[in-house]
């Protein structure tokens, strides 16, 4: 508190050259009325403009003793405890115009948000209008949805307009689609005599087409509420029709414009960022729609390159060294994903190309590759706070275009090229000792591999032997320190992207030793099988690749979605 706002305070709490009181309730309140109306536009017309100047006295019935107390403290120190009373508070200083204590409630219920009270906060900031977090309420409820549906009780007492606003949006982040359907009939349920009447409305901003069939018919079509509903029957019609074109066409821009079968936002996206392609290095970014099932280009306006590394951080993706085609980096910048915007960062110690890089403990770690002249087995770490690197215990060997991960908070590295040989070492490092520990070999050598963590393993995919480019897959695991054999890809590939993203682990671009190629597999833990996914835009390989998730702007990174919604009953009989 500044010395001027002591001595103001000191002056109202032994009421010297006080000329107004404030009455609440009987309470009173010795003020000035200048600091009074500094503090709001609302004390300085009252005192201005709604009374007589000789009055002294000012009683005030819409708020409590005690929060007037508070906001009469804030006035003349500036700062306000908020703690349980903060929606009476908040409520308070938004009808006396107090746009500081606002702003404070504003950021501890945003603070404060979960599962449990969004709900809340959304229909609050509905009423007293603060579009901000309204919207950042909404958001959270899209995202967290199954959360809330299984241990909130405010979700049964959703309104139904309030309840379509959520099952509509394209950015509701759900799993499965009958997680929707099953929430709407638990509403439904809760109140059916008053809620039955909606039913139809609310199939429609289902995703039915997206079920499969066994579940529309078991579960959707033998349901009470929808058997009683005539214009549900027609909805589900239409959904099996959609359910056909998907089938038969697959996910098109005719199904982007039925809310029926229109995929959702991910809630997460794959990035493929950079790499050599057409003989150059490339600023080149894709994403990834899994539900879409397509991939992306992101406007970028970014620097080229290849054999970088790539880290996603606090909404930012950070490239991290590489190669442009003539000069080996150290330099590290940083692309803001929600505004598009470049920020050149603190440079490492050492130029690093084909470089392994990933994220642990909120540091991005860069670990070896090459100055253009030597391999290195240097480390580092750099700490966003300070931006600052820092060295860290070297490896063993001397790698470049290894991999690393992540895995129980130990980093891990494997194979690479030393400059005379692929190698199949692998080392671990611990950075509660800062020590570099070696583990059991891989079964064959591999530089330009692609290293992982999935299924609680370590992954090392396909890379070179020195001979051949490989499909072979293995995986360690961390407490049998041992590797085995997994089912090796659909082709050969190395220095390429990979990342794991829905439960899947996906393979992106890279050299299959005959050409730079597009293509793109994924591997499922759960059915041991790899399937080809769609390609990227452009073939490349030396690229980097990673998830992003948790953006306000999601929507700029994936499939165009057409926001047209077909709720009247006009549009459900055509």
């Amino acid at each position: 508190m500044s010395d001027r706002r002591s001595v103001y305070n000191e002056l109202r709490l032994e009421r010297h050259f006080c000329d107004a009181v404030i009455r609440v309730d009987s309470v009173e309140f010795h003020v000035h009325k200048v600091i009074m109306c500094n503090c709001s536009p609302y004390f300085r017309a009252l005192f201005t403009h709604w009374s007589i100047p000789e009055c002294q006295v000012f009683d005030i019935s819409s708020v409590s003793p005690d929060i007037m107390r508070l906001i009469i403290e804030y006035a003349y120190t500036g700062f306000v405890p908020v703690s349980g009373n903060v929606k009476e508070l908040f409520v308070a200083a938004d009808h006396f115009s107090v746009a500081g204590i606002v702003q404070v409630c504003t950021e501890l219920l945003e603070k404060q948000m979960d599962p449990q009270n969004c709900l809340g906060i959304w229909k609050f900031t509905e009423i007293y209008y603060y579009p901000e977090l309204n919207r950042k309420a909404l958001l959270f409820t899209l995202h967290h949805f199954e959360e809330i549906v299984a241990n909130s009780e405010e979700f049964l007492l959703l309104s139904v307009q309030e309840l379509v606003t959520i099952i509509e949006n394209d950015q509701l982040n759900v799993k499965q689609e009958k997680t929707v359907y099953e929430a709407v009939i638990r509403w439904i349920v809760f109140a059916p005599e008053q809620r039955k009447e909606y039913a139809a409305l609310l199939l429609f901003n289902i995703r039915l087409a997206l079920m499969s069939t066994e579940y529309i018919t078991e579960k959707v079509i033998t349901n009470e509420v929808v058997q009683a509903c005539q214009d549900c029957q027609m909805v589900i019609v239409k959904a099996l029709e959609a359910m056909v074109d998907l089938q038969t066409m697959g996910i098109s821009g005719s199904v982007f414009g039925n809310p029926l079968a229109r995929p959702r936002l991910p809630s997460a996206v794959l990035l493929a960022v950079g790499g050599w392609g057409d003989g150059t290095s490339t600023n080149s970014i894709e994403a990834y729609d899994v539900n879409a099932e397509s991939w992306v280009s992101v406007a970028n306006n970014g620097i080229p390159r290849a054999y970088h590394g790539v880290a996603f951080l606090h909404g930012s993706l950070y490239y991290v060294g590489g190669f442009d085609g003539e000069e080996y980096f150290s330099t590290v910048h940083r692309f803001d994903l929600s505004t598009h915007i470049w920020h050149e960062l603190g440079p490492m110690h050492f130029r690093r190309c084909y470089v392994s890089v990933t994220v642990m403990d909120g540091c991005i770690y860069a670990i070896g590759g090459s100055d253009g002249h030597n391999r290195l087995k240097t480390a580092e770490r750099y700490d966003p706070g300070t931006n600052q690197w820092t060295l860290i215990a070297p490896m063993h060997e001397e790698r470049s275009d290894a991999n690393c991960t992540v895995l129980q908070e130990k980093l891990y590295i494997c194979g690479g090229f030393n400059g005379a040989e692929c190698l199949f070492t692998a080392e671990c490092y611990d950075p509660k000792t800062n020590h570099w520990t070696l583990i059991t070999p891989m079964d064959e050598r591999r530089s330009g591999v692609g290293v992982i963590t999935y299924a609680d393993h370590i992954f090392a995919v396909g890379g070179y032997n020195g001979t051949t480019r490989l499909r072979s897959v293995e995986a360690y695991n961390p407490y049998t320190n041992t590797w085995q054999a997994l089912p090796s890809m659909l082709g050969p590939r190395s220095n390429f992207g990979l990342s794991v993203i829905d439960d899947r682990l996906y393979a992106v671009g890279g050299f299959n030793g005959i050409s730079t190629t597009n293509n793109v597999e994924c591997f499922d833990a759960n059915t041991g099988a790899w399937s080809a996914v769609c390609n990227m835009g452009m073939p490349r390989s030396a690229l980097s690749c990673c998830v992003v998730s948790g953006l306000d702007n999601m929507v700029n990174y994936t499939a165009p979605r057409f926001s047209a919604q077909f709720s009247s009953e006009e549009e459900l009989e055509s």
